[in-house]
């Protein structure tokens, strides 16, 4: 299983991100996907997570309105957008599934907002 993120970068407050996650090594339409954030000297937390289908999404309240998390089953990608983007959502994310127990993750790509 292989997820890598990319998509982060430095934005000033109030503007957007799109993050993306490409997989690869597992059946990516049989599996939720979700995505995580870890600012310095915090523990990592769950932003959103989306259903194998789709169908099915859940958000952090800090960032309900303002990320919406998708997928595409045939390209094996999860996305998070992110909107009116806070200092306070500095943190590196992460993308992350879990696969027969397993939990996996991706190396992370740092989003700063600052001005």
């Amino acid at each position: 299983v292989q997820l890598v993120e990319s998509g982060g970068g430095l934005v000033q407050p109030g503007g957007s991100l799109r993050l993306s996650c490409a997989t690869s090594g597992f059946t990516f339409s049989s599996y939720a996907m979700s995505w995580h954030r870890q600012a310095p000297g915090k523990e990592r937390e769950l932003v959103a997570r989306i259903s194998n289908s789709g169908g099915s999404t859940n958000y952090a309240e800090s960032v309900k309105d303002r990320v919406t998390i998708s997928r595409d089953n045939a390209k094996n990608r999860v996305d998070l957008q992110m909107n009116s983007l806070k200092p306070e959502d500095t943190a590196v994310y992460y993308c992350n599934t879990q696969v027969y127990f397993i939990q996996y993750w991706g190396q992370g790509t740092q989003v700063t907002v600052s001005s």
